[in-house]
């Protein structure tokens, strides 16, 4: 059987835990491969490899840093498929939306190429007598990043390149479930230019994730997974004095008013929801109608184009989505099924107990439809993270948008309609991070910042774009005066620079 082994100093690491993981693959239910589980002296080992790494790097020249992020994104590139194939065979995604994943993640380091712009720092000639003050921003040290399994290249990408970028050194603890891309990306990491120990991988549970909390040596840590977990990490990270940014879960909506181009928002929405089975914190599950008869005719439309829906093994070119990532994630989906069917809401189509001809034991969910969702219901309330759209109506836009204005999580969010005097006020007043207008899955691209609100999000800085760069450095700001000859006693005066 393969093993995936961590990656520490520029090269592999065999764990010596005696722990492992199994690692599935979803179309076939078999196990392919297993994963050492890290103790907490190999997550120490790493982070010795990348404090020694630090110094150098910090000190070599933005531009020659940005020539190793051209380099990798170039091997990205290069090996899109591989990546894309490996991805789907331990994620269960269909192929083409791994290269999705990937691309999205290619994004991320082709704007850390711009590093020599994007750490720049201010300068101010003549703030007083013979004074300028100057700022400049520092990496941090060693930092990490806690990562999910639903998009294992793409958010890596998201929290590495950047902070690599910086001048910081790296350890990435990517999901047991999925970690092959992880390592493989650090490999053409080290392939483009990167000194040793400049990223390093830990793969791990529970005791990893409480190694790098708690290391005095790492300064800052990036989180994304679902909120229960994310308010620990915030709250145990802070409490160990490092800077925390931890991406919680998400319940999308989209609402539709009667004035939307149906045909559109139908398509838009059936890729957002049932797209990657589910499996995205930016899917779109829950539908908001607005009036009868756009929910009338938005669930009879939604049953069609659902019902048509192919699900395939992950290397079938023609299946729209493939399996979810494990049995126990397949059981607990169908478990919110049964809940939705026992709280009230009308089902309208089941897939449970979707199977494969030849692939029998795969962790397979067919598409799911529920109408006459009510806010009040637990199914509603919480994250499902499956091929389940929940349709909830409103007979007015105010009602619509309250719905996820007043939700417990504020990732995105999404209006389809013609009226734009509607959809700048929706999008001003709803609290929610992102807003699509008729977009339904608002992701901000690389350049800009990824954040939603309330228990989607935990500490007050967003990944990537210019945001990432603030989060993986420090600011320094100087003042400076070069005096001639007797400038007279000033000691005990504050300085006014007047």
């Amino acid at each position: 059987m393969r093993d995936v082994h961590h990656f520490i100093s520029g090269a592999a690491y065999e764990g010596q835990s005696g722990r492992y993981g199994d690692i599935y693959n979803p179309s076939t239910g078999e196990v392919q491969a297993r994963v050492a589980l890290a103790t907490t002296d190999e997550v120490d080992t790493a982070v010795q490899a990348a404090a020694k790494a630090f110094p150098e790097w910090m000190t070599t020249n933005p531009q020659r840093r940005a020539r190793v992020m051209f380099e990798f994104k170039r091997l990205l590139e290069a090996n899109m498929d591989e990546l894309a194939e490996l991805l789907s065979s331990e994620h269960g995604k269909v192929v083409a939306d791994s290269r999705g994943d990937v691309q999205r993640g290619i994004d991320v380091v082709e704007f850390a190429c711009g590093i020599p712009h994007l750490q720049k720092g201010e300068f101010t000639e003549g703030a007083g007598p013979g004074i300028d003050v100057y700022s400049m921003r520092q990496p941090l040290g060693v930092c990490a990043g806690i990562t999910p399994f639903n998009f294992p290249a793409m958010i890596p990408c998201w929290m590495s390149a950047v902070a690599i970028a910086c001048g910081n050194t790296f350890i990435l603890k990517p999901s047991e479930k999925d970690p092959s891309v992880p390592v493989r990306l650090a490999e053409l990491f080290m392939e483009a230019g990167a000194p040793e120990g400049v990223l390093n991988v830990v793969h791990g549970d529970k005791t990893s994730v409480d190694a790098i909390l708690e290391h005095p040596e790492i300064k800052a840590v990036s989180f994304v997974g679902s909120s229960d977990i994310a308010q620990y990490v915030y709250a145990t990270g802070t409490a160990h004095g490092k800077r925390v940014q931890a991406m919680g879960g998400a319940k999308n909506h989209g609402i539709i008013l009667p004035d939307a181009n149906m045909d559109q928002a139908v398509k838009d929405i059936v890729g957002a929801a049932y797209g990657s089975a589910g499996e995205r914190c930016m899917a779109l599950p829950v539908a908001v109608t607005v009036g009868k008869k756009t929910g009338d005719e938005f669930v009879e439309r939604m049953m069609e184009e659902a019902s048509n829906l192919r699900v395939g093994i992950s290397t079938d070119p023609d299946a729209h989505y493939g399996p979810v990532v494990s049995a126990a994630h397949k059981a607990k989906v169908e478990d919110y099924i049964r809940m939705g069917v026992e709280e009230g809401a009308e089902l309208k189509l089941d897939g449970r107990g979707h199977t494969l001809q030849g692939y029998e034991n795969g962790f397979y969910v067919g598409p799911t439809l529920f109408d006459h969702v009510k806010p009040e219901m637990k199914t509603y309330k919480e994250e499902i993270f499956g091929p389940v759209l929940q349709v909830v109506r409103a007979e007015t836009l105010e009602e619509a948008v309250a719905l996820p204005s007043n939700h417990q999580y504020g990732n995105g969010v999404a209006i389809f309609t013609s009226n734009g005097r509607a959809a700048r006020e929706f999008a001003a007043q709803v609290n929610v991070g992102m807003v699509g207008i008729n977009v339904p899955i608002p992701v901000p691209v690389s350049y800009h910042t990824f954040g939603g609100w309330k228990r989607s999000a935990f500490g007050d800085t967003n990944q990537h774009g210019p945001e990432g760069v603030r989060f993986w450095t420090k600011i320094k700001t100087v003042t400076q005066r070069w005096p001639e000859g007797d400038i007279g006693d000033q000691a005990f005066v504050i300085p006014t620079m007047g």
